[in-house]
């Protein structure tokens, strides 16, 4: 017994993952998880946000344009270190079994985002709205990744850059109608609504722009090796940070190219800051990612050696992001059914959605303060922490189960 676990301990401190945990990473991870969850609140809780977007510069004001704006930063980081984490799991694995999983988990998100997230978001069986949003972009980011792996690795940071870089060029082509090409063109780059035997299909997350925001975070992910000089690692991380916001800056100040919503004078200078901080999402523009991926890099180069207690508790949600995902969106949607029960005239059984959220005129006249947004925001992040802790320490303790990576 005593050399099997001599053994076993020798094996694991030869683990390049074992032997380093990349604390930043988790770090990072978490917080834009958390942050997240303000966004998803704020949808299912807020009074206007059946009314116009908080991004609307007519119509908004400060403290609910940074809460929509602050949750910008989720989604790229999400799928950004999603491909940092793909090239530190091929540490341990060949090419072959990298791609093998990249493949199986990228078709599994597919999947979770058809069925299990879309029926998170209505609750309702017959499937009425189906939603191709951020874990679908993810998962087929990733089954691509599957195939970029075997390439050279400047061959993929070229990619990556060109995706993200390039895919703004295709802003002027469009296609109408409710038919295939349209519906194709939409996967890739348009944001669209299409109707499908009755029902209504939202392509929120064209994948052009996330495949190379997976890539590029794959190729982050050599800077963490076990062999790589932390010191080095950190001057190349505010290189690539600083080059990304100044970048950003540059082409923002010009309007030259980047974005389709070009920044523009209004009524005051604040305001016209937020005009220029005001990129589009859908799908994320050039400008939209070197916003929020610069200062996530950033990030990064300062917080390695961050491990104190609040940085410890934010890195537990990091460690089980997918895990959190679902479950949060569920207990929002569920919080809401019961808040609408008690505190006002409008049934529970509004709450299960025939449109998306935002169209349904059921809901007209719903939603509270954005001060009760942000108290069920805390409540559902710290209400979720005990789950999340009980999980992660389970994936821990039970590394011989496959399944477990998968979630």
């Amino acid at each position: 017994m005593l050399q099997t676990f001599i053994m076993s301990t020798a094996i694991a401190l030869d683990n390049p993952l074992v032997r380093k945990r990349i604390y930043s990473i988790d770090l990072l991870r978490g917080l834009v998880m958390i942050i997240m969850a303000l966004d998803h609140v704020r949808d299912y809780f807020h009074a206007d946000a059946f009314l116009y977007d908080p991004l609307d510069l007519e119509k908004t004001n400060v403290i609910l344009f940074f809460t929509r704006w602050i949750t910008h930063f989720c989604a790229p980081v999400f799928v950004f270190l999603a491909g940092t984490s793909a090239f530190l799991s091929g540490q341990r694995k060949t090419k072959k079994e990298l791609s093998l999983f990249l493949l199986k988990r990228g078709l599994w998100l597919v999947f979770i985002e058809l069925f299990i997230t879309n029926f998170g978001w209505n609750f309702a069986i017959t499937f009425p709205t189906i939603l191709f949003i951020v874990i679908w972009a993810l998962g087929i980011s990733m089954i691509i990744l599957a195939a970029l792996i075997h390439l050279p690795t400047t061959f993929i940071l070229i990619t990556g850059i060109l995706l993200v870089a390039g895919h703004n060029l295709l802003d002027g082509i469009h296609f109408t109608g409710n038919n295939w090409p349209a519906f194709g063109w939409s996967l890739l780059h348009e944001p669209n609504f299409f109707t499908w035997q009755g029902r209504l299909v939202f392509i929120g997350y064209p994948v052009i722009p996330w495949i190379g925001v997976m890539a590029l975070g794959y190729c982050l992910g050599q800077l963490y090796t076990t062999d790589f000089d932390p010191n080095r690692r950190r001057k190349i991380l505010l290189v690539i940070s600083a080059a990304a916001i100044g970048l950003f800056i540059l082409l923002r100040l010009t309007n030259f190219y980047g974005d389709s919503s070009p920044w523009s004078r209004q009524q005051s200078v604040f305001f016209s800051f937020l005009s220029f901080l005001n990129t589009s999402k859908y799908p994320p523009s050039l400008l939209y990612i070197l916003m929020t991926l610069g200062p996530a890099v950033l990030f990064l180069a300062f917080t390695e050696r961050t491990n104190h207690a609040f940085a410890k508790w934010v890195s537990v949600y990091g460690r089980v992001p997918m895990f959190y995902y679902l479950v949060h969106i569920y207990l929002i949607h569920l919080l809401a059914m019961i808040f609408s029960e008690i505190f006002t005239v409008f049934d529970w059984r509004n709450w299960i959605l025939q449109q998306p959220l935002w169209f349904n005129d059921a809901l007209k006249g719903y939603g509270y303060s954005l001060g009760i947004v942000y108290l069920v925001w805390l409540f559902v992040v710290i209400a979720l922490y005990p789950l999340c802790k009980k999980y992660d320490r389970y994936k821990q303790n039970h590394k011989e189960k496959w399944w477990l990576s998968f979630l």
